[in-house]
């Protein structure tokens, strides 16, 4: 992996997982810029569970390592479907953070959704998510992180979700039933799932960062970023 501490002004979109989860060979497609970010030192409540950062501050942090602006709380905005963006600077945002890994997709174009989700015994959330989507059988923990990211792009709630119907996985942005939205995911590391929505097929940057001090690092290649 290579250090870059700020984006190109080009849209570099080589590398084999740009490729995989991009568009391909049309033209032009806009860029949407991932940066995943391991905290290993997390606090725990008093019940053991972590306490991740807020969305807000990971999405500043995100926006000052890979666009190099210096943001504040100020310049973050939700609309009524509580997506992020940073209007004077004409970006969108999305984040998530599962574990003791957190990811933050930051775009010049439409919005866009990301989630994480970690390999766990969930018989039950994947019984009710599969019926939900139509399917006689559970759902997978890869259909999980693409259907959070699909509402966290869209108009689309939980209390509204029923009818949503993924399509089989390929590798590349594949649409849904509800246009103009696409998904798209990979796997990571061990056994994390990555998805990524929006309405338009994007090429993708991957970033990473082995603890919130360290520089983001390109990779062509999420399936190879390191945990440890």
């Amino acid at each position: 992996m290579e250090h870059r501490p700020a984006l190109e002004e080009h849209h570099d979109t080589r590398g084999g997982q740009d490729a995989r989860c991009g568009s391909r060979g049309r033209a032009r497609p806009y860029v949407i810029d991932c940066l995943i970010t391991r905290h290993p030192h997390l606090p725990s409540d008093r019940t053991g569970h972590r306490l991740n950062g807020s969305g807000r501050s990971l999405v500043i942090a995100a926006v000052g390592e890979l666009n190099g602006l210096a943001v504040t709380a100020r310049d973050l905005a939700r609309d009524r479907h509580l997506r992020w963006s940073l209007p004077d600077h004409g970006l969108t945002a999305s984040v998530t953070h599962c574990g003791t890994l957190s990811a933050v997709a930051l775009s010049a174009g439409p919005h866009v959704g990301v989630d994480l989700q970690d390999e766990r015994d969930r018989p039950a959330a994947l019984r009710w998510l599969g019926s939900l989507l139509g399917r006689a059988e559970p759902a997978q923990l890869r259909d999980f992180a693409e259907c959070e990211a699909l509402i966290k792009a869209s108009h689309l709630t939980k209390e509204t979700f029923a009818g949503v119907r993924l399509p089989g996985w390929r590798p590349g942005w594949r649409p849904t039933n509800i246009p103009p939205y696409l998904v798209c995911s990979t796997t990571f590391g061990a056994s994390t799932h990555l998805a990524l929505a929006g309405t338009r097929p994007a090429a993708v940057r991957w970033w990473w960062r082995p603890s919130p001090t360290a520089r983001a690092a390109r990779s062509g290649d999420p399936t190879t970023l390191e945990q440890g």
